[in-house]
């Protein structure tokens, strides 16, 4: 039976779904732009309007190099760093989106930017797929004991328990497929009963696929509570994720969609069958067994958070906290220890040279 989510009081089911119209960056730390996007948003059907709260030192070493993203491939610590805004900015925004009359919602991706936002009084808090795995966040913000939706792309079943023995309930476990644009035959949605079955807790769906409607509607009739996707004024625009985002007007005809699924979930699938093909529609059910889906295997350990090394560290020299951070390894790099392993690569002695930005393995410690 699916299962209902409350942030503030207000319940959200497959029945009256939330749906999150995600600005991300894409306002690009301009406030009148933002507000521009807050009310359309508001306009297209949006309950919610998520941002990101960027510090380029919490996500990525300067020597990630360029990564491949859906506007192309760009030097992203870079990007990041010119995307950085003070705390003020985001209390605007979040001014702006409640008197708007929706829930204000933003992903921190290290414990500055989550003490930062946890000043601002949110009423719940969205967590990255990456950050899926990042041990010592995840216990910051449990501690917080606000509703917590959980994006569980790129990630294995074992990674997402690991987590969920972390963050406790009310928590909404959040389908994705980590890969722009993700093909909408790699969703296998089916898995949300499955998830919420296995831990408990009510699911929903962060959809990074290019059809406006598609995704959402089948998620809202397999069981989803929620229904994430990123917003955009135009496709042309240059934010990060705007050539995969929804401007207005096609947000609006997936809100629009998307609740009159969740009215009439066996006539939706049946009408999508009609248009699609049924043999399409099915691959996009899929089986329901958590796997890696094909288009972000390779994904795995690199959008992924680990140990990376801040310095050059010698041989024979004894690793410092400050010596080393949890950060997102991308293609260049190399992976390290998983971040759950802070403390035990603290006081270390480094067993060879260890260069900066790598990830910090266990043969490389004694």
């Amino acid at each position: 039976m699916a299962k209902s989510f409350f942030i503030d009081g207000r319940e959200f089911s497959p029945q009256n779904p939330l749906v999150i119209a995600e600005l991300g960056t894409a306002h690009a730390g301009d406030l009148g732009k933002a507000r521009e996007m807050i009310a359309a948003a508001a306009e297209s059907g949006a309950d919610c309007i998520k941002f990101q709260w960027v510090f380029a030192d919490e996500i990525l070493h300067k020597a990630t190099g360029e990564v491949l993203l859906p506007g192309g491939k760009i030097p992203l610590y870079d990007r990041f760093k010119a995307l950085e805004a003070p705390a003020d900015f985001y209390q605007k925004l979040k001014e702006n989106v409640e008197a708007a009359g929706l829930l204000f919602l933003c992903t921190p991706f290290g414990h500055k930017s989550a003490r930062l936002l946890r000043e601002l009084q949110p009423k719940a808090v969205k967590i990255a797929s990456p950050e899926l795995n990042y041990t010592s966040l995840l216990q910051e913000i449990s501690r917080w004991e606000l509703p917590v939706l959980l994006s569980a792309g790129v990630s294995r079943l074992a990674d997402i328990e690991a987590a969920l023995d972390i963050l406790k309930p009310p928590l909404c476990l959040l389908h994705c497929v980590t890969a722009y644009p993700a093909p909408e035959a790699d969703y296998n949605l089916r898995l949300l009963q499955s998830l919420s079955a296995v831990f408990g807790v009510p699911v929903g769906v962060s959809d990074h696929s290019l059809d406006p409607q598609l995704i959402p509607v089948l998620s809202v009739c397999a069981g989803a509570a929620v229904i994430e996707k990123h917003f955009c004024l135009s496709r042309s625009d240059d934010g990060l994720d705007d050539p995969i985002a929804l401007p207005p007007k096609e947000f609006s005809q997936m809100t629009a969609a998307v609740r009159a699924a969740a009215t009439g979930a066996e006539k939706t699938i049946e009408a999508l069958c009609e248009k699609h093909g049924g043999e399409f529609i099915e691959k996009i059910l899929g089986d329901g067994v958590k796997t890696l889906a094909p288009s972000e295997k390779e994904n795995y350990l690199r959008t992924n958070r680990s140990i990376h090394a801040l310095r050059d560290i010698e041989a024979g020299q004894v690793i410092q906290k400050s010596d080393f951070a949890v950060y997102r390894t991308e293609k260049i790099l190399r992976p390290g220890l998983a971040p759950s392993f802070e403390d035990l690569v603290a006081g270390k002695t480094a067993k060879q040279f260890i260069p900066s930005g790598e990830g910090i393995r266990f043969e490389d410690i004694c």
